[in-house]
């Protein structure tokens, strides 16, 4: 396996406010990050419709990222800022191409 993948969606129309609580977490705490990447992305065809995408080595450094308390703490203040439930979505990836010449063959 390759990976795996959370996406969290959320809609939010307090969309400036979530970005700010999340800049302290990427760079806060004195534990390492257990994530490899984080993009923050709004769909354009559902304004007001956000998904976050983070790319972990494991499905286990994803659950450790999970049960710290600095992500639950952001967690909980991030859902007071969303119009409604906070969706998850926990993926095994299965294939990735990088876009290397060493992927395509």
């Amino acid at each position: 396996m390759a990976g795996f993948v959370q996406i969290i969606e959320f809609k939010s129309s307090r969309i400036k406010e979530i970005e700010e609580l999340g800049r302290p977490s990427r760079t806060g705490g004195s534990t390492q990050p257990t994530f490899r990447h984080i993009f923050a992305t709004a769909d354009r065809d559902h304004p007001g419709t956000y998904f976050t995408i983070v790319n972990f080595d494991s499905f286990e450094s994803a659950m450790e990222n999970s049960g710290r308390p600095e992500t639950s703490e952001f967690a909980a203040k991030m859902a007071e800022l969303c119009d409604g439930p906070v969706t998850f979505h926990n993926l095994d990836v299965i294939w990735e191409d990088t876009g290397d010449a060493a992927d395509n063959g």
